[in-house]
């Protein structure tokens, strides 16, 4: 029988892996083999999916997708044995769910930093221009309108093709997505039909999956590798990784700077706490957003928007309307004319972006800065994140994160190890979030800013393996009005 003919006749596609740290999949679920339906074993790094093939055809699989090398027993079900199964995954979740990413003007973003408000941002412009548009990002996955909840920056090839083959049914024409590298690395996103790519920049993260920056550098290169002759590689070539992640592309290259020649071009004019005055490719637009790494965002979405044949003057005029995306800057004012500054900023770039941002928009102001460092992550970045904060940031308290299965403590030790004695003076150590927050606002003087980094848009907080309810804006919002 060949392959075609079995993915006509599956009627569900059950997936089998480990959920931990974006590594794998999903984990067994017997109540999803039921007669018809298709298991596929993963190799994952905590799980082997195959260890699950004789449960999943007791419980009625009609077929099986394993790896060359499975030595068990083949009785009960069609099997299908191929080198990588998470390609074999990815292309039958597409071929199932009719290909949808071709039905659509697909465009997907990887980099460190400036994914989530890029393609948000993208996803406004254009529901703003009139278009019904999807959205797939770490904060949510909206399908014309409709907010679908999320685990993963990028999800599992089913994940996907089942949101895209959403997208198509409700009449979207555009669909805006996050490509994380992870997705590359595990195939996540192979058999996917992107219309454009966009590289931001590459700094440091993700070395405790990666191992090398190298390594890292390689697999966000190969998202552009892949792209077919008749998309776009859109590659910002002010960072020193933009040109080579687009010189093995078969994709038509167009190039975006702030500082160097290139398609698509910005300029800051000037900027307050407010917002700034930008010129775009000639024309100049007032724009709420602050800070050098969001014209690099900005400049992004113009350039995949004329790329995607809007007009010029009608994307000025509606990205000048957009507001800040949840966690990305996001202000919140309190008495004594104290700033409150919510950020996703987790990396040692992104910290530096938002810490310089604040201080170039207030420099007459006291600056402030609480982080953490989130557990069962790249360990390396944590004392330079510590050198960061105390660079830039006239007061620091130094709280967890998502602290996870490590010792929160120890995570603070390990930030506070890259800090000299006089970054410690001006330094607090304070494990409770809650309390590290409460601590910055109730103490802060009159007009200070206080970034709180780390954790943006989420509303919990990982201690151990649970999720326990936490948002940062409402922890900031209580300690405000005991100011007033």
């Amino acid at each position: 029988m060949k392959l075609k003919e079995i993915l006509n006749g599956i009627e569900t596609i059950s997936v089998s892996g480990c959920t931990d740290k974006e590594i794998d999949l999903i984990t067994f679920d017997s109540r999803k083999c039921r007669k018809g339906s298709m298991f596929i074993a993963v190799c994952g790094a905590e799980a082997d999916g195959h260890k699950f093939i004789p449960d999943a055809i007791s419980a009625g699989v009609s077929a099986v997708i394993c790896q060359e090398g499975y030595d068990g027993s083949c009785d009960g079900a069609t099997f299908i044995k191929v080198k990588n199964s998470r390609i074999a995954l990815a292309l039958a979740a597409a071929n199932f769910y009719g290909h949808p990413s071709e039905k659509l003007n697909l465009v997907g973003i990887t980099g460190t930093n400036g994914k989530t408000t890029t393609v948000t941002l993208l996803y406004n412009l254009f529901n703003s221009l009139g278009y019904c548009c999807g959205l797939i990002s770490t904060i949510a996955n909206y399908v014309n309108g409709r907010k679908l909840h999320t685990d993963n920056t990028t999800p599992d090839p089913v994940t996907l093709n089942s949101l895209m083959a959403q997208m198509v049914e409700e009449g979207c024409e555009y669909c805006f997505m996050e490509v994380s590298s992870h997705s590359i690395d595990q195939d996540r996103i192979t058999g996917l039909k992107f219309k454009i790519a966009i590289f931001s920049n590459l700094t440091h993260d993700h070395l405790d999956y990666h191992k090398t920056f190298a390594a890292y550098r390689d697999c966000k290169k190969r998202f552009f590798d892949e792209l077919p002759s008749d998309a776009y590689a859109l590659t910002n070539i002010d960072d020193r990784n933009g040109e080579v992640m687009v010189q093995n592309t078969s994709a038509a290259v167009k190039r975006y700077a702030c500082h160097s020649m290139a398609d698509f071009q910005c300029r800051i004019i000037e900027e307050s706490i407010e917002g700034m005055l930008i010129n775009i490719d000639g024309t100049r637009i007032w724009s709420r957003f602050i800070g050098r790494h969001n014209a690099y965002n900005l400049l992004a979405v113009y350039s995949t928007a004329i790329l995607l044949g809007a007009k010029k003057e009608e994307v000025l005029v509606k990205m000048s309307a957009l507001g800040p995306v949840a966690g990305r800057l996001e202000y919140i004012k309190g008495g004594k004319d104290i700033t409150a500054v919510v950020d996703y900023s987790h990396t040692p770039d992104a910290l530096e972006n938002a810490l310089t941002t604040l201080r170039e928009a207030g420099s007459d102001r006291m600056l402030i800065c609480v982080f953490g460092c989130g557990g069962d992550r790249d360990r390396s970045k944590r004392p330079e994140m510590g050198v960061i904060a105390t660079k830039y940031a006239d007061r620091v308290i130094v709280t967890s994160d998502n602290p996870r299965r490590e010792d929160p403590q120890e995570i603070i030790n390990e930030i506070r190890s890259g800090m000299d004695a006089r970054a410690r003076a001006k330094s607090l150590f304070i494990t409770d979030r809650k309390e590290a927050i409460r601590s910055a606002v109730m103490t802060a003087p009159e007009g200070a800013i206080i970034l709180v980094a780390g954790k943006g848009h989420e509303d919990y907080q990982i201690i151990g393996t649970t999720k326990y309810h936490f948002d940062d804006k409402e922890v900031i919002a209580e300690a405000m009005n005991e100011l007033n």
